[in-house]
């Protein structure tokens, strides 16, 4: 994901002030992933702590949040003002982005807040969930990659949405 994240960046980061933006949210996101599902240095053995699920959960709630509203009004207003609009193809995306949302905000459900001493009965069933979520979270990346290069030539059309 970290590499496929880099890519993106390369490729899209400083072209548009909303995807400099939606760039920002995902960095964050799987920087607090990466921490969480041991993919750093952390030993692989041990639960995060408390203070390490309630911040993923924070990120991954904002991420979900920004994409359904912030980032989707911006992308709607700057459309509007070029007279762009929606077509099957970016509601097939939104709709493959709005099928893991579900799925993503139960692990935040089960989790946010919980008591880490419940849930270290069970190491291998949070390896399991936070696995689950790794998924989850790239194959929304890979749906949201498509729909950010829609958004990147819609918005190159007119010189004004240029970052």
């Amino acid at each position: 994901m970290l590499n496929k994240f880099e890519q993106l960046q390369q490729q899209w980061g400083g072209y548009s002030d909303i995807i400099d933006y939606w760039l920002t949210l995902r960095q964050e996101l799987l920087v607090e992933y990466c921490k969480l599902a041991g993919l750093s240095a952390k030993n692989n053995t041990a639960l995060p702590t408390q203070d390490e699920l309630n911040r993923f959960c924070e990120n991954l709630v904002d991420y979900i949040s920004a994409g359904h509203f912030k980032i989707y009004d911006m992308v709607m207003e700057r459309w509007k003002e070029n007279s762009f609009s929606s077509n099957e193809e970016i509601n097939q995306l939104y709709q493959h982005i709005v099928d893991t949302t579900e799925p993503l905000l139960d692990f935040n459900d089960k989790y946010s807040k919980v008591n880490m001493e419940e849930v270290e009965d069970d190491i291998a069933k949070f390896d399991s969930h936070i696995s689950k979520v790794g998924e989850l979270m790239e194959l929304r990346f890979e749906v949201e990659d498509a729909l950010i290069a829609i958004i990147a030539e819609s918005l190159a059309a007119s010189p004004k949405t240029k970052a």
